[in-house]
C-alpha cells in the first residue's frame, strides 16, 4: 500500500505562486507515473498535470498550460507542482496520485488508471 500526502497549499492573491509537493511512502520500489487533479467547489475533480515515471514526458490541462509546471524528483516517487500567476478559478483542492501500468501517453488524465491518491491540500487564490 502506497500513502500519498502533499502539502504546500494555501490562501495567495491572484498573480501569486504556491508550490505543491507530492511524497510517497509505503516501502514500495517501484517507480510510478504522478498525476496531479483537482476539484473545484462543486465540480469534478479534474486533471491537471502528469508527469511520467523517469520525467521524460509531461501533460497538463489547457487551462494551466504556461504558468503551471510539474517536475519529480529523479528516482524517486516525489513530486511537485509549481503554480504561477494563480487564478481565482485555480481555487481547489489539489491532489496528487500515482499509476503503475499502462502507457502514460495516452492515460496520464484518465482517473481510473490511478491507483494511489492523496487527501488534498487545498488552494485558494484571492481576487
Amino acid at each position: 500500500q502506497v500513502q500519498l500526502v502533499e502539502s504546500g497549499g494555501g490562501l495567495v492573491q491572484a498573480g501569486g505562486s504556491l508550490r505543491l509537493s507530492c511524497a510517497a511512502s509505503g516501502g514500495t520500489s517501484r517507480i510510478y507515473h504522478i498525476g496531479w487533479f483537482r476539484r473545484a467547489p462543486g465540480k469534478e475533480r479534474n486533471f491537471v498535470a502528469g508527469i511520467s515515471r523517469i520525467g521524460d514526458n509531461t501533460y497538463y490541462a489547457d487551462s494551466v498550460k504556461g504558468r503551471f509546471t510539474i517536475s519529480r524528483d529523479s528516482g524517486k516517487n516525489t513530486a511537485y507542482l509549481q503554480m504561477n500567476n494563480l487564478k481565482p478559478e485555480d481555487t481547489a483542492v489539489y491532489y496528487c496520485a500515482v499509476f503503475w501500468s499502462g502507457l502514460f501517453t495516452s492515460e496520464y488524465a484518465r482517473e481510473g488508471k490511478y491507483n494511489y491518491w492523496g487527501q488534498g491540500t487545498q488552494v485558494t487564490v484571492s481576487s
